[in-house]
């Protein structure tokens, strides 16, 4: 058991910054008492202990008290994608068992179109008022009870439905602090969607650690770099494209002293994204993390941000990694599956539509994490590509994230995806889209630039230039959709060229 975290933090420090947001500014002692509020509200609306609450809004203040209200009475979050179509929401609604589903005016549309597929959810907007209930609030969390329900991706198939205990949440923060250091005077800016397990996790190291959110309602480099100036940032979450924009809004102005941290995941980071924040003494440390996981897993130290250059570091405590093939651990330095275990690691999925359980787990409670990676000689994590991403071409192994460093190390390019597609004789081919940095790009020259950096198995076949690349609401490249756009227009090709007279045609 730990103590409603909130009530306790507030209770520690009542009048300390907890929110700070572009419609309000809340300290501890405000936030308790809208959460408390609303709590009973939602109390007073039917929702019990053990009920799930769906969240359909983006990044706002009413996100951060919703959740803490659903929590101090015993119920569920369960954070909805805002960029998922009606079904897909209501295919997540009817999975979780959500009894209500809170949106707000930008996503109320979809709601009702959800709800009318999946009969039993009711709606409520966030400004929605109603009487207090007396229902108590929860003096203590059971760290083994279900904190929220977060949708993994959904890359193949169905998304599954990770369960995130207190002690899921509370182990990362503590793991995430131990490594970070805290300062009292953290700030920790929240650009990511709150949907997002990175989003969520902010809040509640918030909450633990007594400092301040700065939270945005969405990704926008000049916005960030000035909040960064303004807002006295510390820390800042976010993955390698927005890191990209937002050096390239800020030119040559360098960042203040006061931000000692950018947290960058959500991959492997391209190295020469890397090695420019290195040359302006920027203090980005790759970070590693999953769903699953309740955020981060490894996070390289600040100390070894230049030493270890392109590492995710060391895996926090009390989290456990090995590196497996065919369910034995390899020695440091074989290429294989990433493997955890540890008490941020989630329980399990919850069941699938036939009642059938999802197995996360083996015996031992490692996690497979479907990521591709090595140890080096010291023990640090390298992750270079998802399993499901990997290519192999000709019986030789392509990762996606070593051909698209390499196309970035382009001066012209500033977005880049690669994926695999069918090739009659090697197999697979990597493919590549690049998005220009200013005006065009010349393929050929990019093609020969590749020749001095790649095997020529990695090169890509085939280069396309793309106003923008397919991300999700996190910025990350959706390489799905990406080959799926590929294998449409082979199609389209193929047809056109059937569909087209032949030269004895022609010649008639």
């Amino acid at each position: 058991m730990l103590p409603n975290w909130l009530r306790q933090r507030t209770y520690l420090t009542p009048d300390r910054l907890a929110l700070i947001s572009s419609t309000s500014t809340l300290t501890f002692r405000e936030l308790e008492a809208q959460a408390l509020r609303r709590a009973r509200q939602l109390a007073q609306s039917g929702v019990r202990a053990g009920d799930k609450v769906a969240l359909l809004l983006h990044n706002r203040s009413e996100y951060v008290i919703l959740m803490h209200a659903i929590n101090m009475i015993g119920a569920v979050v369960v954070p909805l994608n805002t960029r998922l179509t009606p079904a897909e929401i209501a295919w997540q609604i009817g999975n979780s068992g959500a009894k209500l589903m809170i949106c707000d005016e930008e996503t109320a549309d979809t709601a009702a179109v959800a709800a009318q597929e999946r009969a039993g959810a009711e709606i409520a907007f966030s400004e929605d008022e109603a009487a207090e209930d007396q229902t108590p609030i929860l003096d203590f969390y059971d760290l083994n009870a279900p904190h929220s329900i977060i949708y993994t991706s959904g890359t193949t198939g169905k998304p599954k439905g990770a369960i995130l205990t207190f002690g899921n949440f509370w182990w990362s923060s503590i793991g995430s602090a131990l490594n970070l250091g805290h300062q009292l005077d953290d700030r920790w800016l929240a650009v990511l969607p709150l949907f997002h397990v990175g989003g969520m996790s902010i809040l509640i190291k918030s909450v633990i650690y007594g400092i301040p959110t700065v939270l945005h309602n969405e990704f926008d480099a000049a916005a960030v770099n000035r909040s960064v100036d303004e807002d006295g940032v510390t820390i800042i979450s976010a993955v390698s494209v927005m890191l990209s924009r937002m050096l390239e809004q800020r030119g040559d102005k360098p960042y203040p002293p006061s931000l000692r941290c950018v947290l960058l995941g959500g991959g492997p980071a391209p190295r020469p994204l890397l090695e420019e924040c290195a040359r302006r003494n920027i203090p980005v440390v790759q970070t590693y993390g999953l769903t699953e996981a309740a955020s981060q897993v490894a996070t390289l130290p600040p100390e070894d941000a230049l030493r270890k250059l392109g590492s995710a570091g060391k895996p926090l405590l009390p989290t456990e990694l090995r590196i497996v093939a065919n369910g034995q651990t390899l020695p440091r330095g074989d290429v294989g599956e990433i493997s955890v275990r540890g008490a941020s690691i989630s329980p399990g999925y919850l069941k699938s539509a036939d009642n059938s359980e999802r197995e996360m787990r083996d015996a031992q409670g490692w996690l497979l994490t479907g990521d591709i990676g090595y140890l080096d000689d010291e023990g640090y994590l390298y992750v270079l590509d998802r399993r499901d991403d990997l290519i192999i071409s000709g019986g030789e192994n392509v990762y996606p994230a070593e051909v698209e460093a390499a196309l970035l190390a382009y001066p012209e390019v500033s977005e880049a995806g690669v994926v695999g597609i069918a090739d009659a004789t090697w197999g697979q081919v990597p493919v590549a889209a690049v998005k220009p940095r200013n005006g065009e790009i010349n393929v050929d020259d990019l093609r020969e630039f590749l020749n001095g950096r790649l095997a020529q198995y990695k090169v890509p076949k085939e280069i396309r230039v793309m106003s923008e690349l397919p991300r999700n609401a996190a910025g990350k490249l959706v390489r799905r959709r990406l080959q799926e756009s590929w294998v449409v227009a082979q199609r389209e090709s193929a047809t056109e060229t059937s569909d087209a007279p032949s030269v004895v045609d022609e010649a008639k």
